[in-house]
C-alpha cells in the first residue's frame, strides 16, 4: 500500500515548535503540508528495493530528517532542500545507505559519506563511544554503527553541512538560488554538478517553497 502523497502528519513543517529562531522566516517550518515524496518520488515504497534491509520510505524517513534539522540547526529552506536532495540522489530516494556501486568499503549513510567523515561524525556522537572502541580501524564496523540507527543514518548530511560547509556556502544556500546550490555541491560536497543532481535540487526547492522555484 502506497503512503499518501501529502505527508501532513510527518511533514517537515512539524518541527516549527522546536526550531531555533532564525534570521530568515523559513517557510519549511510553516507549511502545513510539505511532501517528502515530492522531493524523493521513489520513496513511496520499499517493495522494489534491491537492498530491502537498507530501504526507508518517505514516511519512515521524515521523522529522522526533522530530528537532524533540529540537532544541527538547519533553519532555512535552501539549506534543507540542498540536504534532502543530496540524500535522495546519493541513496536512490532512500533505497540504500551503503555504497554498492562500485562498493567502496566504509562509504555510506544517506549522503554516502566517505569513511574519514563517517569516523569523525561517529566520534561526535557520545552514545557511540563504546562501539567505536570495539570497531577500531574497521571502516565497515564504523559505518554499521551509523546505519543501524535512523537518526544517525539520516543525520549525517545535516552534520556535514554544519561542520564542513563554509559560512559563505551556507549563506548562499539561504538565498535559495541555483548558483548557491552549485557552490554547495562543488565547494562543500566536493563533487560535480550533473543534470540529475540539479533536477533533484529543483524538486526539493519547489516542494519547500524556496523563492524562484
Amino acid at each position: 500500500m502506497l503512503i499518501p502523497t501529502i505527508l501532513s502528519a510527518l511533514s517537515l513543517g512539524a518541527m516549527i515548535s522546536a526550531a531555533p529562531a532564525a534570521p530568515q522566516s523559513p517557510a519549511i517550518f510553516k507549511r502545513a503540508t510539505c511532501s517528502l515524496l515530492a522531493m524523493a518520488p521513489k520513496s513511496n515504497t520499499c517493495a522494489d528495493a534491491k537492498f530491502p534491509a537498507e530501504c526507508k520510505t518517505a514516511k519512515e524517513a521524515a521523522p529522522f530528517i526533522n530530528a537532524s534539522f533540529k540537532t544541527y540547526g538547519i533553519t532555512s529552506n535552501g539549506e534543507a532542500a540542498a540536504i534532502i536532495s543530496l540524500m535522495a540522489f546519493e541513496s536512490g530516494d532512500f533505497k540504500y545507505n551503503i555504497n554498492h556501486f562500485p562498493g567502496r568499503p566504509g562509504q555510506g549513510t544517506r549522503n554516502m559519506q566517505m569513511p574519514p567523515f563517517n569516523l569523525e561524525y561517529a566520534q561526535s556522537i557520545p552514545a557511540l563511544k563504546d562501539g567505536l572502541a570495539k570497531a577500531g580501524t574497521d571502516v565497515k564496523a564504523v559505518l554499521a554503527l551509523l546505519t543501524a540507527n535512523g537518526e544517525y543514518d539520516f543525520g549525517s548530511a545535516a552534520w556535514f553541512m554544519k561542520t564542513k560547509c563554509s559560512e559563505k556556502v551556507r549563506a548562499g544556500l539561504k538565498t535559495g538560488t541555483t548558483e548557491a546550490w552549485k557552490a554547495y555541491i562543488t565547494e562543500c560536497v566536493g563533487t560535480t554538478v550533473t543534470d540529475d543532481r540539479q533536477a533533484g535540487w529543483e524538486r526539493a526547492a519547489k516542494a519547500m517553497g524556496v523563492p524562484g522555484h
